[in-house]
């Protein structure tokens, strides 16, 4: 049995400060599986909060922060690569693999393990297709072989999208099978009530403005990532970028930046609900209780589970 313990949830939702509490009582490390805390000098805008992995005098192990400089892209499946790669040292050593994040993508990725994530973009034919007529995209979509869209998820247009691109990649492309390690993961969710959550990331936004945000998405673009990139980035990088670009007041900026974060809180809880769906086991814990509460019921999880 290949253990790993998940921990996910939305933003400002506590997931790092339980996670390396956990970690550090299981003699475990601390995998991310954020799509932006791969970026190096993307510090407060991605909330690395690098000072939560030294805990009672210990630094906890973290891994797959701070690997990619700001500006490059990363996707799902390199995330995958990496995580697998991570993944064996830190069992190789006899150690907890902890995995810890809000990017369900990644996260769904590794509990999927679907192959068709190494499918390239195709730009070419995604500006060919109607982007916005989900009828419309069905019928193209049911012009490829039933075995190639078999897998396909029918239920919005960008999914549409990406199966068409799938299916049109595999009509002239063979995927190799990668091995990969059988995982028995135990996947913990913190929740709560929206207007805590609401209160959370107010919170945290403001302490992000004082910690230097703007600074920080200046540095950047002095250095020579683009404002282009920047916004692709989303959310804080994009709004202050544009509020850098005198297209926002400082007003303007932080009320549609907390808008902005509140609806991605939102999205971020939408995308764990499809995963349950899609069979994924989710123990949801409520993350407004005591952190040491917290801390026993997952550690009394983790030893049923694996009958330690």
């Amino acid at each position: 049995m290949n253990p790993l313990l998940i921990i996910l949830g939305a933003t400002a939702s506590g997931k790092t400060r339980l996670a390396v509490s956990v970690a550090a009582a299981l003699n475990g490390e601390i995998i991310s599986a954020d799509s932006r805390q791969v970026f190096r000098g993307m510090d407060i805008g991605t909330g690395k909060d690098l000072k939560e992995y030294h805990l009672n005098g210990k630094d906890i192990p973290y891994h797959l922060i701070d690997i990619r400089d700001a500006g490059d892209q990363y996707n799902v499946n390199a995330f995958k690569d990496d995580f697998y790669e991570v993944y064996e040292r830190i069992t190789t050593a006899n150690k907890i693999p902890v995995l810890c994040g809000g990017t369900g993508m990644y996260m769904h990725s590794i509990l999927q393990n679907h192959q068709y994530t190494a499918v390239p973009v195709n730009a070419a034919l995604r500006e060919q297709l109607p982007a916005h007529d989900i009828e419309e995209l069905r019928r193209t979509l049911s012009g490829y072989p039933g075995e190639l869209t078999v897998q396909a998820d029918l239920s919005s247009a960008k999914r549409l999208v990406r199966a068409i691109e799938i299916a049109d990649y595999l009509q002239h492309h063979t995927l190799s099978e990668e091995l990969r390690p059988e995982i028995a993961p135990l996947i913990i969710g913190l929740t709560g009530d929206v207007e805590s959550r609401r209160s959370r990331i107010m919170k945290r936004l403001n302490e992000r403005f004082e910690e230097g945000l703007i600074d920080e998405v200046q540095g950047l673009l002095t250095q020579g990532v683009s404002a282009e990139r920047l916004v692709f980035y989303g959310m804080e990088y994009k709004f202050v970028t544009l509020y850098l670009q005198n297209e926002l007041s400082l007003s303007d900026l932080k009320e549609k930046l907390y808008i902005a974060i509140r609806q991605f809180a939102k999205r971020q809880m939408t995308f764990f609900r499809k995963m349950e769906k899609d069979g994924v086991v989710i123990n949801w814990l409520n993350t407004d209780m005591k952190p040491e509460l917290l801390q026993q019921n997952v550690l009394k999880q983790f030893r049923e589970k694996y009958s330690l």
